[in-house]
């Protein structure tokens, strides 16, 4: 681990369950990081936590309406958050995770008061130390690309570190290749699945899983 006055670079492969455990640290205390998905490398934070949510919006200098993709560790879990009617979206969000899909969907009556919002996408990611975090915090985490407004995302840890290392608590990154696919990302908070981006995972295949 790398520490300096301004931040840290932490490599994920050299103590994983460190890095989990201060990933871990900086989400309660409302600290904003970046870290590998199973897309690419992403902000993480508490979207519980209006400052962080502040924060990332003017690092991505983004405009406040957009919500931002939320990464979950289990349906069990979203079930907290989110209204889900039928059975068969439950089945068909359990066959498609985890994976480099996101979903929008319903928010529960007290969620949607939080967010002020009507729906929110979510995602179990296919990402081991994204998932071992998730279940260490046991509640929904904010994922973002790393870039700012109209700017292509950054997806090399050097790059990043030229880019953001000042604005950020830290630099979680592996020696591991990483993806350079942004997540498939599909409407289900009606009756019927509608895409609205398409990534590593095709529209089509999913659909074969609800059908």
């Amino acid at each position: 681990m790398l520490k300096t006055k301004l931040g840290k670079m932490i490599n994920i492969d050299k103590d994983f369950d460190e890095a989990v455990q201060t990933a871990k640290k900086m989400y309660l205390e409302g600290t904003i990081f970046i870290h590998p998905t199973d897309t690419i490398y992403g902000f993480g934070a508490n979207p519980f936590n209006e400052e962080a949510v502040s924060r990332i919006n003017q690092i991505k200098m983004r405009e406040i309406e957009k919500r931002y993709i939320l990464l979950i560790n289990n349906v069990e879990n979203l079930l907290n958050y989110v209204d889900i009617e039928s059975e068969k979206h439950i089945d068909f969000l359990l066959s498609i995770w985890p994976n480099p899909v996101s979903v929008v969907l319903r928010l529960n009556s007290k969620t949607s008061k939080i967010f002020h919002s009507r729906t929110a996408a979510f995602r179990i990611p296919n990402h081991r130390f994204c998932l071992r975090l998730l279940g260490a915090l046991n509640m929904p985490m904010i994922s973002t690309s790393v870039n700012r407004r109209n700017q292509k995302p950054f997806n090399e840890p050097s790059l990043i570190k030229d880019e953001f290392f000042s604005e950020v608590g830290a630099i979680f990154y592996s020696d591991k290749k990483s993806f350079i696919s942004s997540s498939t990302l599909i409407d289900l908070s009606n009756s019927k699945p509608v895409l609205l981006r398409e990534g590593k995972i095709k529209f089509e295949d999913l659909l074969e899983k609800i059908s």
